[in-house]
Formats: C-alpha cells, structure tokens, sequence
C-alpha cells in the first residue's frame, strides 16, 4: 500500500462514522420537513456509499445490467464477502432498491431513525412467532413494489469463498413471489476483508445475473432454490471465489 492510499485508508477509518452521521441527519431533515418523499431521499443514501468509496480511491463497475426492466420488483441475492458489498452496490447499482436489517440497528440514534424513514424494512432474527411476523411484513413490503438486496450466506465470508445460503432469506423470496436475481461481488474482498481495517484502492465488479422467477416455487421448495441461487451467484465470481 502506497503512502497515499495509507493517508486514505486512514481517512476513511476515522471519519465514516461521522460521514455516515452526517448522511442521516440530512436524511432525517429532508424526509421530515423538505421534500418528505420516500424515493426522494435516496439520493442521500446513494451519495453516502460514493462518498465511502471515493475516498477509499476504488471504482465500480456494473456489467449485464440489460437483465433488469426498470420498473419490476426483484429481490436481488448475493455474495458478501466485505462492508464494501454494502457501499459499491447503494452508490452505483442501476436499479431502485431498499435494504433488509435486523431490527438492532434501529436502534441506533440518527441512523435508526434515517434507515426506518428512507425505507428500510427490519427484519426480527429471533426464533418463532416474531421472526415469522417480521418475515411475512417484508413480503409484504416487496410484493408492493420494493426491491431489496439479501445476503444469504447470513455473515461476511472470512476467507472470501462463498458459503451456503441459509434458506430464511430464501423463503422471504417465495413468499414475496417476485423474481430473484443473482449478483456476484468482484474485488470487494481484496479492497476490505472481514476483520481488516484499513481499505485498499481497487476496483469492484458487481455482475447482474438473470432473473428467476420464484412463481412456481412453494415453501417446501427452498432447499432447492436456495442450491439453484447459490450455484448462479457462484457463476458470477471470479475464478478466486470473490
């Protein structure tokens, strides 16, 4: 690593919790009492991951995104090998989407607050009933119309080989009943691995996979669909795994 890509790295490490503060407040103000407009505000979210990004002196580069209509709902399924999946995919994917988070994080000041408001579905990772209900309101929220990213493997691959997909995230799909779709993170690994904290400068590719409608699937079938996934996420990966 270069002194300068240091001096970045370092840049990065000690301000992104107060860039990403700062993104929430202006969230928070403009949903509250500017525009107050859900699709509005997703401008600050997507300058929060760019502004990450730039600093860390890495580019992104989106390819296939001619599998995607404009207008249709997906649930979007990949890899997640860094904290960098997160900030390359809201600053620079093409097509309009919400995250999942587990309902900790918003508890959070500021930010809580900012994600529930921009759109943000909570998901209750606890056992029974809770997790069931959390589970049935996001598929909900999506058969609506909003498009989300899922992760999975549940936690960042330690090594940046991808791991088996749970099948929880499996079944929000089946029971939204919208098209999935496969996308491989590229390079996200090498510029931040789990449990590194200074970022490298690089470049990351994310790749769109097609479409896969889930209209034909029951909940049974999840296993299935979860192994169907995992091995077209895995055709979108570098030869390395990640």
């Amino acid at each position: 690593m270069s002194l300068q890509q240091y001096i970045r790295a370092v840049f990065l490490l000690i301000f992104a919790l107060p860039i990403t503060l700062t993104f929430s407040i202006l969230t928070l103000i403009d949903i509250l009492f500017i525009r107050k407009s859900e699709s509005k505000v997703q401008i600050f979210p997507i300058n929060w991951g760019r502004s990450i990004c730039r600093i860390a002196d890495v580019r992104i580069k989106i390819t296939e995104a001619e599998n995607l209509v404009a207008d249709q709902t997906y649930i979007f399924v990949g890899n997640h090998v860094s904290q960098f999946d997160i900030f390359s995919f809201q600053g620079y994917f093409p097509h309009g989407f919400r995250w999942i988070a587990k309902k900790e994080l918003f508890r959070i000041p500021f930010f809580g607050r900012a994600m529930l408001k921009s759109g943000i579905i909570p998901i209750d990772r606890s056992q029974g009933r809770k997790a069931l209900k959390s589970l049935n309101k996001a598929a909900e929220q999506i058969a609506k119309g909003t498009s989300v990213l899922i992760f999975p493997e549940g936690t960042r691959s330690i090594d940046g080989k991808l791991k088996p997909f749970k099948t929880g995230a499996i079944t929000l799909a089946i029971k939204a009943g919208v098209p999935v779709v496969p996308i491989g993170f590229n390079g996200t690994f090498d510029v931040l691995p789990k449990g590194r904290l200074l970022a490298k400068s690089g470049e990351i590719t994310i790749r769109i996979g097609k479409p896969i409608p889930t209209n034909d699937y029951k909940p049974k079938d999840k296993q299935g669909l979860a192994q169907h996934l995992h091995d077209k996420v895995a055709e979108l990966l570098d030869q390395d795994g990640h």
